[in-house]
């Protein structure tokens, strides 16, 4: 799946936002620049982004401090910085707030243009529910939230189908005719590190069923009604790991 992204540059060089807008343009991506943290803030008040680029060093405000007010009004955004001169206290501080990672100057676009095809396989969610109206409208809130999602609602699919497309699985726990335990078993067989979220609307019922998936590598398990802020912080939770891990292997 080619998702296209939205992607804010942030940086007070403009020869430098151009630069990568017109690069990020030609590989698939839409582009919106901004030439400091204020201009960016503004923007991402009215515009919704998949990922934002940002210097370290600028004017009015730095990188770091730039994406600690970002998160109040996008949280869970990937921000990735870039600089050719900060401090490890200042990229430390971003770290510790929850920035994927940094980019030293002068970039190497190639690594840059693998983390952007990284970030997009990431946000492709597989739910695997026998409830289609809970489908649908779990579908509807993550898809508004710029992720892709499959709808699965028959649990006899094949685990293969599901999962090879699929960045996470929110994997119902009390199937038609299966267990939910049986259906992430056959995934672990197949797909070892592949975050699983666990869904049931029994809590005490399930209880020995869920510890029994979270001993064998469920990420979680959250409770019906599904609170939307608990599953999109555990979304951010996964997509930073794997995008750091993708950073690191870079």
């Amino acid at each position: 799946m080619n998702q296209t992204l939205r992607i804010l540059i942030v940086d007070d060089d403009q020869r430098m936002t151009r630069t990568l807008a017109d690069i990020l343009s030609l590989n698939g991506y839409e582009t919106v620049e901004a030439n400091s943290g204020l201009q960016a803030l503004e923007l991402l008040g009215s515009k919704s982004f998949d990922a934002v680029l940002t210097d370290v060093r600028m004017p009015d405000m730095n990188g770091v401090e730039f994406h600690e007010q970002l998160r109040q009004l996008q949280p869970g955004l990937p921000v990735v910085l870039m600089t050719a001169y900060a401090s490890d206290e200042i990229i430390q501080r971003g770290l510790e707030t929850g920035v994927v990672g940094v980019f030293d100057k002068p970039l190497n676009i190639n690594h840059l243009l693998a983390f952007f095809a990284s970030l997009a396989r990431n946000r492709i969610i597989a739910i695997v529910d026998d409830d289609p109206s809970f489908c649908k409208t779990l579908g509807d809130i993550l898809t508004q939230r710029g992720f892709g999602v499959s709808q699965i609602t028959d649990p006899h699919s094949d685990v293969d189908a599901m999962a090879r497309a699929s960045q996470v699985i929110l994997l119902d726990m009390k199937l038609n005719g299966i267990s939910g335990l049986d259906v992430l078993k056959d995934i672990r067989a197949h797909y070892p590190s592949l975050p699983v979220l666990l869904v049931t609307g029994y809590r005490r019922e399930m209880a020995d069923v869920v510890q029994a998936a979270l001993e064998i590598n469920a990420y979680a398990c959250l409770y019906k009604p599904l609170e939307i802020p608990d599953l999109l912080e555990k979304l951010t939770q996964i997509q930073l790991e794997r995008l750091r891990n993708a950073l690191s292997g870079q």
